[in-house]
């Protein structure tokens, strides 16, 4: 494995630009959590649907499949701080949202009021990928935010394929 991490394959996946979002969900006894993600795309136009990734052994695939409700936040390239606050990870009894803007949707769960826009979804179906777990998520609700009209989402773009 150490040398395909050096590999052309590592160089080029690493070149397959993404978002970076975060991520909000909670567990069924109300806590809520939020984390970065970056592997988030749109999986289908009818019934829109996205897919977001979340790497095995995080607490956050076990708070998906109790409520299988999530928020995608899509956040701008204006917010680098939400990288720092996100981006250092949370307990799960940590509260995540301190000092944030935040507010609640359909599904309950946060969504941070200054963001490009959210999405909010539900779990339609979810598979083991190697070291990571996909989920599909039906989107149930969605909103614009301040930004929106005024910048851009912020991307993010690997130099190596193997690594965040």
């Amino acid at each position: 494995m150490a040398d395909e991490k050096n590999s052309e394959l590592a160089q080029v996946l690493g070149r397959i630009p993404s978002g970076v979002f975060i991520l909000t969900c909670g567990d069924d006894n109300g806590n809520t959590t939020g984390m970065l993600a970056s592997w988030v795309q749109q999986a289908a136009f009818e019934p829109p649907t996205i897919s977001v990734v979340v790497k095995e052994g995080r607490y956050v695939n076990d708070w998906l499949g109790q409520t299988g409700r999530a928020v995608v936040n899509v956040i701008s390239e204006s917010q680098k701080q939400l990288l720092g606050h996100f981006g250092r990870g949370f307990e799960p009894d940590q509260p995540a949202f301190e000092g944030l803007d935040i507010t609640t949707g359909e599904t309950g769960l946060p969504i941070l009021s200054d963001s490009l826009g959210y999405l909010e979804g539900e779990v339609v179906e979810s598979l083991a990928a190697g070291d990571h777990r996909v989920y599909l998520l039906k989107v149930i609700a969605a909103g614009s935010g301040p930004r929106l009209a005024d910048e851009s989402p912020m991307i993010h773009i690997r130099k190596n394929g193997f690594n965040y």
